[in-house]
């Protein structure tokens, strides 16, 4: 265990021998002039992949706004055929009145034409006045009562 210690220490020290006697820096990590927070640059796969997502983002968002006009439409037209719906049924109504009245009419008019045609009723030509006679009504005889009938209590 100690031994593959060792060796990576002894790795790590040749290198830093190496680097220090060489001009340049080969890890631009470790000498840097500007430190802080620096985005990352983004990869064209990224870039593409986040234009694709805004894109079909704006054609959600199109979608649903197009989706809540023509509901709203569709909700004022129900309105108005519901509104249309109550005066027809009023109208029918009313209308179901009016015709059983003319069916009245009409069957008293029927009645008043079959009548006319038949001439079974006639107005009179002439009046003719009677004077009025005193009459006595006639006295009804009554039968005789007869003896009443005792009843008998038991069998």
């Amino acid at each position: 265990m100690n031994t593959a210690r060792v060796r990576t220490e002894e790795f790590y020290t040749e290198q830093q021998e190496n680097n220090s006697n060489r001009s340049y820096v080969s890890n631009p990590e470790d000498n840097q002039v500007i430190e802080g927070y620096f985005q990352k640059e983004i990869s064209q796969k990224a870039m593409a992949i986040r234009k694709v997502n805004k894109t079909l983002c704006g054609l959600l968002g199109i979608a649903v706004l197009v989706a809540f006009v023509s509901y709203y439409f569709a909700m004022s037209d129900e309105l108005t055929l519901n509104k249309l719906s109550r005066q027809i049924s009023t109208l029918n109504d009313e209308n179901a009145d009016l015709q059983n009245q003319l069916d009245r009419l009409k069957s008293f008019n029927n009645v008043d034409s079959k009548m006319n045609e038949y001439n079974k009723l006639q107005k009179a030509a002439k009046v003719i006045e009677v004077q009025a006679v005193n009459t006595v009504a006639p006295v009804v005889a009554k039968p005789a009562k007869t003896a009443s009938f005792n009843w008998a209590i038991g069998y």
